[in-house]
């Protein structure tokens, strides 16, 4: 399972093996003070939180969704499992608008 690994400054997201291969990424790094906000949602599937097309990445709709959801404002990179809760990061600057991240029960 994805972990968030803090190194003062920046915050990274480190995937496993296999999260990389399905996601078509590797781990992403962020600015701490390209943070706005990190919250907890509950059901991502049914809140609204999921928008655009999965692109590139694996899907199957209430199961999984690892990799790149692009919309017309930006980009989101998703690690999705199951109907676990999420934690979502969000940034103003940097590749993507959020990270969301399914989060151990």
């Amino acid at each position: 399972m994805a972990r968030i690994i803090d190194h003062g400054v920046e915050i990274e997201l480190s995937l496993t093996k296999r999260e990389k291969f399905a996601s078509l990424h590797g781990n992403l790094i962020a600015s701490k003070s390209d943070l706005i906000s990190r919250n907890i949602v509950e059901n991502p599937w049914r809140s609204g939180l999921l928008k655009g097309v999965r692109s590139p990445g694996t899907g199957i709709p209430f199961y999984l969704l690892l990799g790149t959801m692009r919309y017309k404002d930006g980009k989101d990179f998703t690690i999705i499992y199951r109907n676990k809760p999420v934690e979502v990061f969000e940034f103003r600057g940097g590749p993507y608008k959020r990270w969301i991240i399914s989060k151990e029960k």
